[in-house]
């Protein structure tokens, strides 16, 4: 395998230029699906490398249940610096399972309690609770997906910002910006070089939702003063993965863009733009992580197999 099991934990670096261009020069549709599969595919290959570098680390260690014959100096000639790289491996990869995992245990808590909080209202699309407290978010989920909103937030915005965040919601719920949010997350939490990209993640999917709700009502400039008026008064979301009006971030940059022209829909990038450069240079960057990836595993498995007594 030599020095090629590694670089799948670096090689998310070369996705941080597209990270921070993505938000301002892609329409917010392709640059949510670009960066979260871009995470998602460097998140596995890291993922997948930290386990071949543990099974090396593991067969070190006395009393491992594992083969005898995987401690061989053939297997552990295969990882450069076997000795220290396989043993860090090991707590590496148990906190990546054990952030994951609660990753996705807060946010199935959260949706599930959510949910049981609205269960004697009527079942209708939006949910209006009587709460002193400003706040609106998206719930995806349980027998329908909702718009959960607070008396509060409603009683700070006026007839057409209302319009506004309804269809706001509604095009989180639409687009499933859930799923988006909570891939990144996890890749975030699988490989810490991954951050920058769910952080614009968090940033396109709000900016794909204020564009689809300016189409909606027909106003930008609407759209704009409910994402200033909410975002002064809301606490915003209760969990990241549930996406809202409010969320935490850049607040100004979308009020910037609303009140700009609309952006023009482009499926890539040209390569002759700075853009396209870092799209390309991040897409190599992917490519080069799973070929990496699938090759350390196949020399493994191979090297693995050869070291078992039949």
């Amino acid at each position: 395998m030599g020095l090629f099991v590694f670089l799948p934990l670096v090689l998310p670096l070369t996705a941080w230029p597209i990270a921070r261009l993505a938000e301002l020069r892609l329409y917010p549709r392709t640059a949510t699906r670009l960066l979260t599969g871009l995470a998602v595919v460097m998140a596995v290959c890291s993922t997948v490398c930290l386990g071949l570098l543990m099974v090396v680390g593991t067969a070190q260690l006395p009393g491992n249940p594992l083969p005898d014959g995987w401690s061989d100096p053939e297997v552990r000639e295969a990882v450069p610096y076997d000795e220290i790289a396989g043993k860090l491996a090991i707590p590496a990869l148990l906190a990546v399972l054990l952030v994951c995992g609660r990753t996705l245990h807060r946010h199935r808590r959260v949706r599930r309690s959510a949910h049981l909080a609205l269960a004697d209202l009527p079942g209708t699309e939006v949910a209006v609770l009587p709460d002193e407290v400003p706040y609106a978010y998206a719930l995806p989920g349980g027998r329908r997906d909702r718009v959960v909103v607070t008396t509060a937030l409603l009683s700070c915005l006026e007839p057409a910002e209302r319009r506004a965040l309804f269809a706001h919601e509604r095009a989180h719920l639409a687009a499933r910006h859930h799923r988006f949010l909570l891939a990144a997350q996890l890749a975030a939490r699988a490989n810490p070089f991954l951050r920058p990209l769910c952080t614009a993640v968090s940033y396109t999917t709000e900016r794909w939702a204020d564009e689809e709700a300016a189409q909606v009502v027909g106003s930008r400039r609407a759209v704009a003063c409910a994402i200033g008026k909410a975002a002064l008064v809301s606490r915003g979301t209760p969990v990241p993965t549930l996406a809202g009006l409010a969320a935490p971030g850049p607040v100004p940059r979308r009020v910037a863009a609303l009140l700009g022209p609309a952006p023009v829909p482009r499926t890539w990038p040209s390569v002759f733009t700075t853009v396209g450069l870092a799209a390309w240079g991040a897409a190599a960057g992917t490519a080069v992580s799973a070929l990496s990836s699938a090759n350390s595993a196949v020399t493994m498995v191979l090297i693995l197999h050869a070291a078992t007594p039949l």
